[in-house]
């Protein structure tokens, strides 16, 4: 199992006391590792720092301001990729058949293509499997690293770590169009909620899907988002 990519999956879910209570472990595997350079290991220590020791509701409700409260922050990849188009609903369906394929079944009521459960799934595969699957959305992580800067939050460090990971430079032009598209307030519920009434991604067994591998179905995320998309994914 890859360790640190299982642990950059644990940082990115849901606050709970059992999260806070893995964090020293989780640490500890994360400045180990050398594949990450000697600065991203030192931008993840606030975070880890963060997790352990803050009140866990102020934990929840700063996840939830950022994570399901910002489509142009969500962790659901496809999102990005796809956007309400068509192609999300297949893509979704590849995905499934690709976890089913390697014998992977998420106990999560999340999304497959959300980013924790296909972190926690590369963790699980070969190294080159997880590296170009990493590769194939670094644009993605670039785009959420930024937005995460400019917001000065510390889960800004799991994206360049990911990044660096993928050993892949962000495409500047796919990156640049993700970054065009409209920063959501988490504070305007109005707001929020004219953009989150869309039609439910459905998906499910498909006996005409075939089973691709994960880095080949993530291969075209440098497509252009359709505008104005949105998957909410609440807070459990």
């Amino acid at each position: 199992m890859d360790r640190t990519v299982k642990a950059l999956s644990l940082i990115l879910s849901y606050p709970t006391r059992d999260l806070q209570a893995a964090m020293p472990e989780i640490g500890g595997v994360l400045a180990a590792d050398t594949r990450l350079t000697a600065a991203a290991r030192r931008a993840l220590r606030p975070l880890v720092e963060d997790l352990a020791r803050r009140d866990i509701y102020d934990l929840e409700e700063q996840f939830v301001l950022l994570f399901d409260r910002s489509r142009s922050l969500s962790l659901n990849l496809f999102e990005h990729v796809h956007g309400e188009s068509r192609d999300r609903g297949g893509a979704m369906v590849s995905l499934v058949e690709s976890y089913r394929a390697a014998g992977f079944e998420p106990a999560t009521s999340e999304l497959p293509d959300h980013l924790p459960v296909l972190l926690e799934f590369l963790s699980t595969r070969p190294a080159s499997e997880v590296q170009e699957t990493l590769a194939n959305a670094a644009h993605i992580f670039e785009a959420l690293n930024a937005r995460l800067v400019r917001r000065e939050s510390p889960y800004s460090a799991v994206f360049a770590a990911l990044l660096q990971l993928s050993g892949a430079s962000a495409d500047s032009e796919a990156v640049a169009e993700l970054l065009e598209q409209p920063e959501d307030d988490p504070a305007d519920l109005a707001a929020l909620d004219a953009v989150w009434e869309e039609s439910q991604v459905t998906f499910g067994p498909d006996p005409n899907a075939g089973c691709p591998q994960v880095h080949e179905m993530l291969s075209r995320m440098d497509e252009p988002i359709t505008p104005n998309s949105a998957q909410h994914n609440a807070a459990e």
